[in-house]
């Protein structure tokens, strides 16, 4: 029922599907934000925004571009769950403009005051919540709750970032929340969807071993994680934390490697996914290293963002626009590029903190290799999402999926 009503949408394409819109804007939105970034970190450029130079990046990151990108994600994913009817149209479209409202508000907020840019900021991860607990409740399908009880606590940082900010100067704590519900909704997510996705193309293409599917240890797994990140989030630069987070992210190498990652090197579209979850453990074990004062914290935070989340979710933005709109599920030149130029910026983004020396040309390496990759994807995927796949595949330079 709901892929049926998606076919017979009538209005603009970009409002038929929730990933259409939200994953486009996202990927305008993080590229521009960096390229803002850059000269506002050298101090050459600033915001008219109630935050500081640092605050309106990891806000803009951690609150504006990824709930865009999950909610994208959420809302497709759930008409599945639940057998229920998407949303789209003129509902999605309040979503939009209400995502768009809060962009603008953060970036005012020094003038229309830092009450009002929360309330209007907070309104969309309100929005979310309430709808997806409501679809998920209707559906009956109650094992995916959890995915809405923490987008709820996504919000809950949101709020506690402009709190924090206004009344302490900086937001540090509610940094850590938001960057550790980020990476529980990644382990959440990705331990569901990178196993699956990976058996049903060994099966059909490469027979052999196949990954452990999503099971007791995976829990045991996200439960230790929860565990260990409520330590750092405490006291990020302690011996106990330090501990957590090293049981931590070995737990998560393990995870990795039961899911047969290393079979899918032909298939780019797929050993992305793989990719991108390989640096959840590596952020655990570098803010294990911050702990035991080996490293500065931000080099795990980067892993984190710039890695896990930056890569997971292009690599689920490509992967859903293509099969939502019916192509073929392979990665095609263009898509490579993206791919190659996101890992080059997370490389480049934990390098700047681990060696200080080089970190000028590193950070500007960092900065244009995730602009070419977010502005790659909306160049590229663009016209797929506002509804001319022709145009799209021309410019990706991919094959028509066969019929």
């Amino acid at each position: 029922m709901a892929g049926a009503r998606s076919r017979n949408f009538q209005g603009f394409q970009l409002f038929a599907n929730s990933f259409r819109p939200f994953f486009l804007l996202a990927a305008i939105q993080a590229a521009l934000s960096i390229l803002v970034w850059l000269p506002m970190f050298y101090g050459e450029l600033s915001v008219t925004s109630a935050f500081a130079p640092r605050d309106w990046h990891v806000h803009e990151m951690l609150f504006g571009f990824l709930p865009a990108v999950i909610t994208g994600f959420l809302f497709t994913a759930i008409p599945n769950w639940t057998g229920r009817l998407p949303i789209q149209g003129t509902p999605l479209g309040v979503l939009v403009v209400v995502w768009l409202a809060g962009r603008a508000a953060v970036v005012l907020s020094a003038e229309i005051g830092w009450a009002f840019a929360l309330a209007v900021d907070a309104a969309f991860l309100a929005l979310v919540v309430a709808a997806a607990a409501r679809e998920i409740v209707a559906g009956g399908n109650w094992r995916n709750l959890p995915v809405a009880a923490l987008v709820l606590l996504l919000l809950s940082g949101n709020v506690a970032f402009h709190l924090e900010a206004h009344f302490s100067g900086a937001a540090d704590v509610s940094i850590r929340i938001g960057v550790s519900v980020v990476v529980l909704l990644i382990s959440l997510i990705g331990g569901r969807i990178i196993p699956s996705f990976t058996r049903n193309w060994l099966v059909k293409f490469n027979p052999g071993r196949v990954p452990v599917p999503f099971g007791r240890f995976d829990g045991v797994v996200i439960g230790l994680s929860a565990l260990a990140l409520i330590t750092w989030i405490v006291a990020p630069l302690n011996t106990v934390s330090g501990v957590a987070m090293t049981l931590a992210g070995a737990l998560h190498l393990v995870r990795l490697a039961r899911w047969a990652g290393d079979r899918t090197a032909r298939e780019r579209l797929l050993a992305i996914l793989h990719v991108g979850y390989a640096f959840v453990p590596l952020g655990f074990i570098l803010n294990a290293l911050a702990g035991f004062g080996v490293l500065p914290p931000s080099a795990g935070i980067h892993a984190w963002m710039a890695g896990a989340a930056g890569i997971m979710t292009l690599a689920v933005m490509t992967r859903a626009s293509l099969g939502h709109t019916g192509q073929a599920l392979t990665a095609s030149p263009a898509t490579q590029v993206i791919y190659g130029a996101i890992i080059v910026a997370a490389l480049a983004r934990v390098a700047a903190v681990v060696l200080p020396a080089h970190g000028d040309a590193l950070l500007h390496i960092a900065a244009c290799g995730w602009i070419v990759a977010f502005l790659g994807f909306a160049i590229a995927f663009g016209p797929l999402l506002t509804g001319n796949p022709r145009r799209a595949l021309a410019i990706m330079g991919a094959a028509a999926p066969a019929r």
